[in-house]
């Protein structure tokens, strides 16, 4: 566990099912996600979804709390081959907790436990271009913008472009006020 100024990054648990689901089903929030993030994001895919992170993985997937029930989630999906000392970092938070810093800080804790307790030398996000406040959150946590991926994803049937943001161990600083 992982303890910020607004709860802690911990694994999830059964009990947070009924959280996540009326969170997370929300379409302000699947519209940011990706495709495998299900919509409607029911109490049963809840379940599922607890259940799998309980698994052993190359992926970490890890909820967001307050002291009262789980928030959000984050986590990342180390890479293989010669990416094996990468991994993409994702994230969401539920809608009344959006503008308060919470992601920043989330992603600011994170990403200093994993360089300071794995081997992973490089952590990286993709967000789409029109997530503005996904790309604050990373820049205020200290990641780098590295690029613009045109047309790199559809969602919704349109045509997206997904911009790059990157940490890397020997650079990463976590800004003071974190």
């Amino acid at each position: 566990m992982i303890t910020t100024s607004f709860g802690s990054i911990r694994p999830w648990r059964p009990e947070d099912a009924e959280a996540l689901a009326a969170y997370a089903d929300n379409p302000k929030i699947w519209r940011q996600m990706r495709d495998s993030f299900p919509r409607p994001f029911t109490l049963e895919r809840a379940c599922a979804f607890i259940d799998a992170t309980l698994r052993p993985s190359s992926s970490l997937f890890l909820a967001l709390a307050s002291p009262h029930e789980a928030i959000g989630g984050i986590g990342i999906t180390r890479g293989d081959d010669v990416h094996h000392r990468t991994a993409e970092l994702g994230y969401w938070l539920a809608e009344p907790f959006w503008g308060r810093g919470y992601m920043r800080m989330a992603i600011i804790a994170l990403t200093s436990y994993l360089f300071a307790q794995t081997d992973l030398l490089r952590i990286y996000a993709e967000p789409f271009a029109s997530n503005l406040a996904s790309i604050r959150a990373l820049e205020r946590a200290g990641y780098v913008y590295e690029g613009r991926l045109r047309c790199s994803v559809v969602k919704e049937g349109q045509v997206l472009d997904q911009l790059l943001f990157a940490a890397v161990r020997t650079l990463y600083v976590a800004p003071e006020d974190s």
